[in-house]
């Protein structure tokens, strides 16, 4: 047993007591993604005693994370978010492990990942990641708490868990098929109220505590929302989806065979994409323009000659744009694919546009501040 003493307040507890901090002491929670929603989760589970904990991320802490991003500090910029949490997270609480995969999370190893684990959290702001860990967990059985947010507003839901009658639902029994990424923009694009991602990540906290423990009323089959500005939530019943089971894969190989990143982003599948060789080549072309799609003071910062225009600004900045060739990259590839087919729809064939593939976390670090 853990020192009775850190856990007191649960061992004291009416209804938890020292059965439910065994089996938090006993559990395995993979955490996917260290950010907004990751941070609050990762902290409160650690005290919480929860015996192994996993943290699945491949990204750097740059400046616009510390917002909201309370386990990192400006001494973390262009450090890996898991690293660094897992280090914080050690002090915290030694007496559990934790595993830091510094890693993205897709489909070649989705399956093998969360295997070892008992219960995963989705903590990530993309809807390729969501469709990704949804289908992984249906496919193994795994418990998923998910959560997003957007601007002032928070979800909140529990997947994968038997209600009442004993059905369960998925993500896919909510959203079937992915919307556009037009359609649904991340907060690098729309923003996020702070202090709204630590509310929603306490939550999925509770609710994977409840679920470990036995205790309370689980979120399955539901969905929780709540606004952060009227301090109003409420919460509507998910029902199973004809769809959901067409659109999940069958099987392992379907699963390792589906590209959730080409899925999930219908209005750019044929926006020309180059490599970070032939960017070298750009660098130099003088007919070649190289636009930096982030926010500022997003971090790593780019060293060589760029024009940056964050992606909810360029439709109003595209006189700013005047030569032939527009090659458009950001911190991952995401936003520069929309930045692109903005582009394309504005310019038509009157410029060439090209994405970089894997955005400036792909670049050699000769090519960063």
């Amino acid at each position: 047993m853990q020192n009775t003493e850190r856990y007191s307040r649960h061992l004291n507890l009416t209804g938890f007591g020292l059965a439910a901090q065994q089996k938090l002491q006993q559990a395995k929670v993979l955490v996917i993604g260290a950010g907004g929603l990751g941070c609050p989760v990762l902290q409160y589970l650690t005290a919480a005693g929860v015996g192994v904990i996993g943290i699945a991320d491949d990204d750097v802490v740059s400046l616009s994370n510390l917002q909201r991003q309370v386990l990192y500090s400006v001494d973390d910029l262009g450090l890996l978010k898991a690293q660094q949490a897992a280090e914080r997270l050690r002090r915290l609480n030694p007496e559990i492990i934790i595993h830091a995969h510094l890693q993205k999370v897709d489909s070649s190893n989705a399956l093998e990942l969360l295997e070892k684990y008992d219960l995963v959290v989705d903590g990530t702001d993309n809807f390729a990641s969501r469709y990704l860990i949804n289908d992984a967990c249906v496919l193994l059985g795994k418990p998923l708490v998910f959560a997003a947010v957007y601007q002032y507003e928070g979800q909140l839901a529990v997947f994968n868990v038997p209600g009442r009658g004993g059905i369960k639902t998925s993500y896919r029994d909510l959203f079937p098929t992915p919307p556009k990424a037009s359609e649904a923009p991340d907060c690098n694009a729309a923003g996020v109220l702070g202090v709204l991602p630590g509310i929603m990540g306490i939550m999925q906290a509770t609710e994977v505590i409840k679920l470990i423990a036995g205790i309370g009323d689980p979120l399955s089959n539901q969905l929780l929302t709540y606004n952060a500005l009227s301090s109003e939530s409420y919460t509507i019943q998910i029902s199973p989806n004809a769809q959901a089971k067409a659109h999940t894969p069958k099987d392992a190989a379907e699963f390792r065979q589906t590209d959730y990143e080409w899925l999930c982003s219908p209005g750019t599948r044929a926006m020309p994409v180059i490599d970070k060789l032939t960017f070298e080549q750009y660098k130099s072309d003088p007919s070649a323009l190289i636009l930096d799609v982030r926010e500022f003071g997003e971090w790593p910062q780019a060293s060589f000659p760029h024009l940056q225009i964050p992606l909810n600004s360029l439709k109003g900045e595209f006189r700013k744009l005047e030569k032939d060739k527009i090659i458009v990259f950001c911190q991952s590839g995401k936003r520069s694919a929309a930045a692109a087919a903005l582009l394309q729809e504005h310019f038509g064939d009157s410029k060439e546009i090209y994405t970089l593939a894997g955005g400036i976390t792909a670049l050699e670090n000769n090519l960063y501040e």
